[in-house]
């Protein structure tokens, strides 16, 4: 089943971005707006990196950050990208990387240089629920 689905079929195609230039506070006000659960950063249309709701409400909370500190000083640089055209079953590899034991909840669905999309932990499941 897995194999036959490619991300395209089950990526969200609107995709909320921030600025590295972004306030943390802000960026953090925006994902529980929005209930999502990471933000690719973008800077001149191109991505930069990644910010999730746990690393921004985790250090806000033990308040680790100085006021004005702003996305691109904690953002992830190391964003993990995926094709439209992959399979599910090549987004589950990459959300679990075997050389770690670290997971990745979601990847930005890259096409041509631009982000197309996000796909979440949460999309493959609804999708192998249906």
């Amino acid at each position: 089943m897995l194999k036959n689905l490619k991300v395209e079929n089950v990526m969200t195609e609107d995709v909320i971005t921030v600025s590295p230039t972004e306030d943390v506070v802000f960026a953090f006000e925006k994902l529980m707006k929005y209930k999502i659960s990471s933000l690719p950063v973008v800077d001149n249309d191109k991505l930069v990196g990644i910010v999730t709701a746990t690393d921004l409400g985790h250090n806000l909370i033990l308040d680790k950050y100085e006021l004005g500190t702003v996305v691109g000083k904690v953002m992830v640089k190391d964003v993990t990208t995926i094709s439209p055209n992959d399979n599910l079953i090549t987004a589950v590899e990459k959300m679990h990387k075997s050389d770690s034991d670290e997971i990745i909840n979601q990847l930005v669905v890259m096409d041509e240089g631009s982000i197309i999309g996000i796909i979440s932990d949460g999309d493959i499941l609804k999708a192998i629920k249906t």
